[in-house]
């Protein structure tokens, strides 16, 4: 089921590096298959994907979010 969340993009210096969507709602989410254009931080979006309980990753900062699209939000 494919979800929309609204939040800031981030750079979390973890291992090499991960780029994660912190939520209006304060949740951290870790960005998956995120395009170049997204990975600016603090950029203000809307993400459209779903959410992977079946992929670990080394940061394990929160849920991973399988991005299918975006939208940049002023």
């Amino acid at each position: 089921m494919s979800i929309q969340i609204k939040g800031v993009v981030e750079h979390k210096d973890i291992g090499v590096g991960v780029w994660a969507l912190v939520a209006d709602s304060g949740e951290t989410y870790e960005l998956m298959d995120a395009p170049d254009e997204l990975h600016k931080p603090n950029l203000k979006v809307q993400v459209t994907g779903l959410i992977r309980d079946d992929v670990m990753t080394l940061a394990m900062i929160g849920p991973v979010l399988e991005v299918n699209s975006f939208e940049v939000l002023n």
